[in-house]
């Protein structure tokens, strides 16, 4: 299992072009951001005092969802180029089989994602001028994992029965494209009509989003909204801070949504992997 682990890694690590595209998507979203979203999104809450740090850790928050998307769905791809240049034959008749190079593939994704959510963290904050707090450091390691893991499992559903390289890429661009939108980066949630919700509701990543907003911008909240609840239920709806469903979400429930998915995509992928094993 190990080498196969060191095999999937330095063949992610050593395709320069290819981490650049995998981080893509969260550096548009970082970028498009700073260049035109920052301005409009601070004159539609200037308002609050402080709102450029506020609004700065919101968006932190969902390009760390978006880079657990489209890493973990990079990092994939060399499932699909194994089979397509029948590697995968080869790699079965190790001691592992075939549940072990499936397990390889989907271990090595989670640790890529996870590495490179703590990179593009490390840039923001510098950027931003952010100094991570201590005490919040464990909590956002743990969003990490469970976004590393959930977005591996979701992506590796997808892909699953993908034979080749050139039609993933196709399904790569659309990925990268839309994970922007669905955690609600390029647009707050709520602003948008009530079916694109109930689509970026369905979407797992949401949570993840929600999730690393509550850490990331509990201080700020707390400091900027000081007396006024109403005003800060209001900017945590729009926001997509806590998800609304019929009440916003506590952290609490946000946590178990997040671990549900979590536990019913594990089933489904060890489903995919008994199911299409047998038909080999």
């Amino acid at each position: 299992m190990l080498a196969l682990l060191k095999r999937n890694f330095i063949l992610y690590f050593r395709n320069r072009s290819g981490v650049f595209f995998s981080l893509l998507g969260a550096l548009i979203s970082f970028l498009l951001y700073i260049i035109f979203l920052q301005k409009n999104l601070t004159d539609s809450w200037s308002q609050l005092p402080n709102s450029t740090n506020l609004l700065n850790n919101w968006l932190m928050g969902g390009t760390l969802a978006v880079t657990g998307i489209t890493t973990s769905f990079t990092a994939l791809k060399q499932m699909v180029q194994d089979r397509e240049n029948q590697v995968d034959q080869d790699l079965f008749l190790t001691d592992l089989g075939n549940w072990g190079l499936q397990a390889s593939y989907l271990i090595s994704s989670i640790v890529i994602s996870f590495v490179m959510q703590m990179f593009m963290y490390a840039v923001m904050s510098f950027y931003f001028k952010e100094s991570p707090v201590i005490s919040h450091l464990p909590e956002i390691a743990l969003i990490m994992l469970l976004s590393s893991l959930i977005s591996s499992l979701v992506n590796v559903l997808l892909i699953y029965r993908f034979q080749s390289v050139d039609s993933l890429g196709k399904l790569a661009t659309i990925v990268g494209t839309a994970s922007g939108f669905l955690v609600g980066t390029y647009v707050p949630i709520g602003v948008l009509p009530d079916f694109a919700q109930i689509i970026m509701k369905c979407t797992p990543t949401t949570y993840i989003a929600s999730l690393y907003r509550q850490v990331l911008m509990k201080e700020p909240l707390e400091t900027t909204f000081t007396g006024n609840s109403g005003l800060l239920q209001e900017f945590q709806e729009k926001m997509g801070i806590q998800i609304n469903w019929q009440e916003l979400l506590t952290k609490e429930e946000t946590y178990f949504i997040v671990v549900i998915i979590s536990l019913v995509a594990i089933l489904l992928w060890m489903l995919f992997v008994k199911v299409f094993s047998k038909r080999k």
